[in-house]
């Protein structure tokens, strides 16, 4: 197994093509979907021909970059993944290097446990120690409190409200989609160092 990153309770791991079922399984739970687009599963075959070439395809050169399955180390199921990405547009002070976007979509089996900021944690200590990044931003839909109640776990601030152009609209899509950031100075004062 390729580790990645370890928490107490999660190995972060790198995809591989086996993955491909449990991708399929975490985007079919509407629930999980439901801030992603309206609750609708993804198709399998853009599971396979895009999500997890994607996942697959981040550049050794770019270690700070990647997707990495979230493994529970005491049943070693795949709980949902985590991701530090270049920054998609539109976000504040994204642009030059050393800026990276945390994602994370975990199984609702896993939710309320403490997961996604375990893991999100450990990626953004990572991302800040080893690979020497300024900034870490996150962003989710303003009504998806879960999501935001994490990044503020995490140590990240919320930063703005803005609002994109989507496709098809979603319930909560009128209130528009939040910001959250943390730079290496919050980050080293909140570590203690």
């Amino acid at each position: 197994m390729d580790v990645f990153c370890e928490t107490e309770r999660l190995l972060l791991r790198r995809f591989t093509e086996a993955d491909a079922d449990d991708l399929e399984s975490l985007d079919a739970d509407p629930a999980v979907m439901r801030y992603i687009n309206g609750g609708r599963p993804t198709p399998r075959q853009q599971i396979l021909d895009e999500v997890l070439p994607r996942f697959m395809s981040y550049d050794e050169r770019h270690p700070e970059h990647g997707a990495w399955a979230a493994v529970e180390r005491s049943g070693g199921e795949v709980i949902g993944w985590f991701a530090l990405r270049p920054p998609e547009g539109g976000l504040a002070d994204s642009s030059g290097p050393g800026v990276v976007e945390l994602g994370y979509r975990l199984r609702r089996s896993a939710w309320g446990k403490g997961y996604a900021a375990e893991g999100s944690r450990a990626l953004i200590r990572k991302a800040f120690h080893e690979y020497g990044v300024r900034r870490v931003i996150a962003q989710t839909m303003t009504v998806n409190t879960a999501s935001r109640r994490v990044m503020e776990k995490c140590g990240l601030s919320y930063v703005r409200t803005f609002f994109q152009d989507w496709p098809e609209s979603i319930e909560g899509t009128e209130q528009g989609d939040v910001e959250y950031a943390l730079d290496r100075a919050r980050f080293v004062q909140l570590a203690g160092y």
